[in-house]
């Protein structure tokens, strides 16, 4: 569905078939100290669609998803999911970050960083339980990384740990993902 199939119903945008956009931007501004890095951007991503963001290095792609996420602070801007306010809606998205962003010498396991995504689920302070290691590892086979489940994130390969990361989002059951 192309943005030119979306229409406006009070205030919010919704697509055609009447559900919320999985994901509008108005007005975001995001800096870097004094120096905005992303100013003013309004975007829409209609539901069902695959949508990239292309541009060259620094022109604040990541920038704006991290400000998108509320993962770095937003200066201005309105975001809302399936048309909920972000903080309402959250853990209906999930997300894959850069390798860049990423501590690849924290110890931790492949398997731990899978059930990181199953947080928002069981709870901080929770103790894992068998359905979620089978969950977690049903992931990495979707990813093609279940017999890596023991070694330590640091120790794969930059594709090896990006399919881990997707993994993590997969097993977040999301119903919009931002990679």
């Amino acid at each position: 569905m192309s943005n030119a199939e979306l229409i406006a119903e009070a205030g919010k945008i919704v697509d055609v078939a009447g559900k919320d956009a999985p994901l509008t931007v108005r007005g975001l501004t995001v800096s870097y100290g004094n120096k905005p890095a992303v100013f003013s951007v309004d975007a829409s991503i209609p539901a069902g669609s695959m949508t990239a963001i292309i541009g060259p290095n620094g022109a604040g792609k990541s920038t704006f998803l991290k400000g998108t996420l509320g993962v770095i602070p937003r200066l201005s801007g309105e975001i809302r999911i399936f048309g909920k306010p972000f903080h309402e809606a959250r853990d209906r998205v999930a997300y894959v970050p850069q390798r860049a962003s990423v501590d690849w010498d924290f110890p931790a396991r492949v398997i731990d960083v899978v059930l990181m995504g199953l947080y928002g689920s069981v709870g901080l302070f929770r103790f894992w339980r068998a359905r979620h290691r089978e969950q977690a590892i049903e992931c990495l086979e979707r990813v093609g990384m279940s017999d890596f489940a023991t070694r330590q994130i640091g120790q794969l390969s930059g594709g090896q740990q990006q399919r881990v990361f997707l993994a993590r989002a997969l097993a977040q059951n999301a119903e919009f993902y931002l990679l």
